[in-house]
């Protein structure tokens, strides 16, 4: 380790973060990347216990709780080699809390803690509006995401979209004379579809490249509804130009509705089925889009906003909780456990269900989460991991 110290002080720096301290930045990599700790548990550590070396420290004997043998927190070797690759790509991390970090995301529950960003991060202080589709868009919706993804963008609008092929791909290439922000799902150095490798590295240049997602991660299919939750977080609203009943888009426009997003739809015809998901999302309530002018109207105009005047969520601002008794807390893990089954329920509604408060829960669920009995979906939803019962602590056979 002290062959590396000069190396490790200029790759930290290099990724600067939410203290000038290069040790908290590190902490906070490592925590997020240590094995069950998600992005809502990442904050009740950190409230919990402080600071992210704190919470790091504290981290064996919390999972130990929780019935983990033999649990370790990710090595300082692991995120140096993190932040090494983020240096050879010539990514900047950005994390939660610090001023750079993008504001209305932050607002979000399951803000990602760290997120890798390659490109100018300057767009970020800008208006944001996502859009997305299907990746088998018709002719009309290809036409249709060209021509508002373009005028937006000459409004003043910066588009954001998930780099996928059909009405992402479409969006990007409309939009990136002017910025455009793509959203990853696995990590920067790892393009999927390969389709778009061109794209993105045009985008790298002249927009801006985000993800969670350590460096070399190949994209599963779990990873992409975490991606769906960032697009929708980091915009002003959600366009949905073509989409079918069960996508990804859909999953995108729930996500914006649960963060207070606006939606807006494209119509289509009723007898297709790529058109399907936007004709449902119209009849529930979504804004109707014609063209870029319905847009402005909905939303009103690009204001730009400096990322300093937004209001910060910073990852500390959650309640603390003091320690509970072993035997209350194992009377809350059943009362939790019979209330959810492997179909996800919202967090708020679950509390609701308990009669309990956000800081009453909080401690408990970040155990369980820990210990793999829950399983935390974006959009803040809960529900049974793999192999559990409910009302019980027990794996099914």
């Amino acid at each position: 380790m002290d062959s590396d110290t000069g190396f490790y002080e200029a790759a930290t720096a290099y990724c600067p973060g939410p203290s000038a301290d290069n040790a908290d930045r590190m902490a906070r990599l490592r925590l997020i990347r240590s094995r069950r700790v998600g992005p809502a548990t990442f904050r009740r550590l950190l409230a919990e216990h402080g600071s992210a070396e704190a919470a790091l420290a504290a981290l064996p004997e919390v999972a130990k709780r929780a019935g983990v043998k033999s649990y370790e927190v990710c090595s300082d070797t692991a995120a140096m080699a993190e932040v090494k690759a983020a240096r050879r790509l010539g990514a900047r991390m950005l994390s939660l809390g610090d001023p750079g970090y993008p504001a209305h995301l932050a607002d979000c529950a399951d803000a990602p803690p760290i997120l890798w960003a390659l490109g100018d991060t300057g767009l970020l202080t800008r208006p944001l509006l996502a859009m997305v589709g299907t990746r088998n868009a018709s002719s009309l919706g290809a036409r249709m995401a060209r021509k508002l993804a373009g005028e937006l963008s000459e409004a003043g609008f910066v588009i954001i979209s998930g780099l996928a092929r059909g009405i992402d791909a479409l969006a990007h290439h409309a939009a990136l004379p002017k910025g455009t922000i793509a959203v990853q799902a696995g990590g920067l150095d790892v393009i999927y579809p390969s389709e778009n490798t061109d794209l993105a590295h045009a985008i790298a240049k002249n927009g801006l490249r985000l993800s969670e997602h350590p460096f070399g991660l190949e994209p599963q299919a779990r990873h992409f509804p975490q991606r769906n939750r960032i697009v929708s977080g980091l915009a002003r609203a959600v366009i949905v130009v073509e989409a079918a009943a069960r996508s990804g888009s859909l999953i995108t426009a729930r996500n914006a509705l649960d963060q207070g997003r606006e939606v807006l739809a494209v119509p289509g015809h009723p007898m297709d089925t790529r058109a399907s998901g936007c004709n449902i999302l119209l009849r529930d309530g979504a804004t109707l889009v014609r063209d870029a002018e319905d847009v402005i109207e909905a939303i009103g105009p690009a204001i730009t906003t400096r990322q300093a005047e937004l209001p910060l969520a910073k990852a500390t601002d959650i309640p603390q909780q003091p320690e509970r008794d072993w035997r209350d807390r194992a009377a809350l893990n059943s009362r939790i456990l019979s209330q959810l089954g492997h179909a996800p329920v919202a967090e708020d509604q679950l509390l609701r269900d308990l009669g309990m408060s956000p800081a009453d829960a909080a401690t408990e669920l970040a155990r369980m989460e820990l210990d793999g009995s829950i399983h935390r979906q974006p959009g803040g939803l809960i529900s049974l991991a793999s192999g559990q019962q409910s009302g019980s602590g027990k794996k099914s056979p």
